[in-house]
């Protein structure tokens, strides 16, 4: 496992469409409760038109087969193998469909995976505790803070080993989510565009 330490602030927001991969498709998967306005997911969607959020039947009721499913028609809808973009509860659900799905992604970013065991994570989405511990079967990178209240850091390196993911962590940022001061979040921006770049 790659693991990384760097600043989750840069000045300059990286572009996701001047390479000749710039045309696959990128599935925002959004945690329970969606991404607000200030969140980077709904910040990034309202600026990268090859950004499409799934959609499943509740945000805040998240059923675990049917976000699977909203998940899998996302994926089998896309031109070709899409790039992933998953929060908090969906950083879970990801493993979950890897497991099940015929489809395929072509990368996944998975930011701020949440530890079922914490006292914080919501009883609603109880279905989607014990993720597959097994490596997924494309790139992917995880994301994670250092005091995030859903999940201690150690929690996040450890799925990601169990992912087979390269690991990032971006110092104190909470959840990583609307509350967290990253605004249009450039450097996760860099984040995926590197892990897009990998994808050749």
């Amino acid at each position: 496992m790659i693991s990384y330490v760097v600043s989750a602030q840069v000045t300059q927001l990286v572009p996701l469409g001047n390479r000749k991969e710039a045309m696959r498709d990128i599935v925002v998967i959004p945690g329970i409760g969606g991404s607000g306005h200030a969140h980077w997911q709904s910040r990034w969607e309202a600026t990268e038109p090859r950004m499409r959020r799934f959609a499943p039947s509740s945000w805040d009721q998240p059923n675990l087969e049917d976000w699977i499913e909203s998940l899998d028609r996302a994926v089998g809808q896309s031109r070709s193998e899409p790039l992933l973009v998953a929060h908090s509860l969906s950083c879970l659900l990801v493993a979950h469909w890897a497991s099940e799905t015929t489809h395929r992604a072509g990368g996944a970013m998975l930011v701020a995976p949440p530890d079922p065991r914490s006292a914080a994570f919501p009883p609603e989405a109880a279905g989607f505790a014990d993720p597959p511990a097994t490596t997924l079967p494309f790139p992917s990178l995880v994301i994670a803070s250092s005091n995030d209240p859903f999940g201690a850091l150690a929690y996040a390196r450890a799925r990601a080993e169990d992912w087979g993911s390269e690991f990032m962590d971006i110092g104190a940022f909470g959840h990583i989510n609307g509350s967290s001061g990253l605004g249009d979040w450039p450097a996760g921006r860099a984040a995926l565009a590197a892990l897009e770049a990998r994808l050749s």
